[in-house]
């Protein structure tokens, strides 16, 4: 079974208020008071500023995107992230931005090596975040990333 992820993480009063007037914007409850925006097309669209996305190395980042993200952590940290795996092969991406700069990353896990959960990409932005974990989990399951296994699961999920 897979997993693919490509969504905004910050504090959930920072990211509903960030994005709501952004066309398709839908945010899903996580847990520790944060939350999550899926990369919908239309978000997509409406961020794009028609230059190279990619710039940073993720797939579905808009180009330009980076700087609303920038304008959006002047309110607290904001991390965008990228998952993809199929049979337990795929990668990882992650980075954050905290008071209007790019502060963490972009961290990454290529494809076919293993890395322990814990120090992954995504759950090392989680931290940056104030996710914490207990005992014999990590950040990735404490927020519940778990829940879903697919964009499109979570943006049903959304409100």
């Amino acid at each position: 079974m897979g997993y693919e992820l490509q969504a905004v993480i910050a504090g959930d009063e920072l990211l509903r208020a960030a994005s709501h007037d952004v066309p398709g914007a839908r945010v899903a409850p996580l847990r520790q008071g944060l939350a999550l925006m899926p990369m919908t097309d239309e978000v997509f669209d409406a961020f794009t500023d028609g230059s190279t996305s990619g710039v940073l190395g993720f797939w579905r980042l808009p180009g330009g995107f980076e700087r609303v993200l920038t304008q959006w952590s002047t309110a607290g940290p904001v991390a965008y992230v990228e998952a993809e795996y199929f049979g337990g092969v795929g990668e990882q991406r992650a980075a954050v931005w905290t008071d209007g700069a790019l502060a963490v990353g972009p961290l990454d896990v290529p494809a076919k090596q293993w890395l322990s959960r814990a120090v992954s990409p995504i759950s090392q932005a989680l931290r940056q975040l104030g996710a914490r974990s207990s005992l014999g989990e990590d950040e990735f399951e404490a927020v519940g990333l778990d829940r879903h296994r697919k964009n499109d699961d979570w943006i049903a999920s959304a409100s």
